[in-house]
């Protein structure tokens, strides 16, 4: 855990905005592990968002953008810097022609909440992510994707806030350079502030269709995936030259995550092996992160000893000194 900060120690705070110190996160991510963060802030408009990574410069603190934390481990020793956790949930459309309009949404939305405001307002096409958690800004960092959806497939624009200035600018699709899991947010010089989509607009029978498949695709996800207590898939999948010399050739971690029979039996403290999915595990209470690395490490091992290659996690290792994995 983080400790006490000694008066002496504590940077100036700016008189704009209110930053917190020592603040829980274990009970801001779906692991519900981790320690604390040294600082802690959550802006509501780009103003407070750059006075924020303002704050973090003048006293040379790391920094990290959290969201729903769903996809993020955070470290028992916490975040030696400043926890950035976005407020900005302004939504807005405007319609284009008779077929498309666009949709503007700040960084702190979370992805359920845009997509009801879009069927709501007769606009179709996001509800493909639907049950992913997540906040807009999130799922731009990671270019959400399920199935043959990806996100950068709607983005028609961005605007981005630079770390070192705090100037905000607008970008279009291809400043992100996009790809499975990526893209240029993970440089981490700059923070998304709001994106905007591109979507259909459909006549009411169009929408009910929608939400139809809305609902499918979330039962779909519930019966075959954990809804709490995890971060999601935990390791990526394979790039292909990685599998170049294994005997099938299969980019699918779940693949050999199901093959090396760990599947709701590996477990260290606190920590398991979903039954529901080889490649998603969960927390029962009282589990720390170490636990859920020691689990992970051991389903390394096992991957490796049997087919010579090392899964690598898809899941953000936050606040950990040296990466354990």
């Amino acid at each position: 855990m983080v400790n006490q900060i000694p008066q002496s120690h504590i940077p100036t705070i700016t008189p704009h905005i209110q930053i917190e110190q020592n603040v829980p996160l274990a009970d801001k991510n779906w692991f519900k592990t981790g320690g604390l963060a040294k600082f802690y802030f959550e802006p509501t408009t780009p103003e407070q968002f750059a006075q924020a990574l303002g704050f973090a410069r003048e006293n040379k603190l790391e920094i990290f953008v959290l969201g729903q934390g769903a996809n993020i481990l955070i470290s028992d020793e916490g975040f030696d810097g400043l926890v950035i956790r976005p407020r900005l949930v302004d939504m807005s459309a405007q319609q284009v022609d008779g077929h498309t309009a666009l949709v503007k949404a700040g960084a702190g939305t979370t992805f359920h909440d845009l997509i009801e405001y879009c069927l709501n307002k007769n606009l179709i096409s996001l509800e493909e992510f639907s049950g992913i958690p997540g906040t807009v800004g999130g799922s731009v960092y990671i270019n959400l994707h399920y199935y043959e959806f990806l996100l950068e497939q709607f983005i028609v624009n961005a605007q981005i806030i630079h770390k070192e200035t705090g100037k905000i600018i607008t970008v279009d699709p291809t400043w992100f350079k996009f790809g499975y899991d990526a893209s240029n947010l993970q440089n981490k010089e700059y923070y998304l502030v709001s994106a905007t989509f591109q979507l259909k607009l459909a006549t009411d029978l169009e929408v009910a269709l929608a939400r139809g498949r809305r609902q499918e695709i979330i039962r779909h996800r519930e019966r075959r995936y954990p809804q709490t207590n995890t971060c999601g898939s935990f390791f990526r999948n394979f790039l292909p030259n990685e599998v170049e010399n294994t005997e099938k050739k299969l980019i699918y971690v779940a693949y050999y995550l199901d093959k090396i029979g760990v599947k709701g039996e590996l477990t260290v403290g606190g920590a398991t092996v979903s039954y529901q999915h080889a490649n998603m595990l969960v927390t029962k209470p009282g589990a720390t992160s170490t636990d859920i690395i020691k689990v992970a490490q051991i389903m390394q091992q096992k991957v490796f000893e049997q087919f010579g290659i090392k899964p690598q996690p898809e899941c953000q290792l936050i606040g950990f000194k040296n990466n354990p994995l």
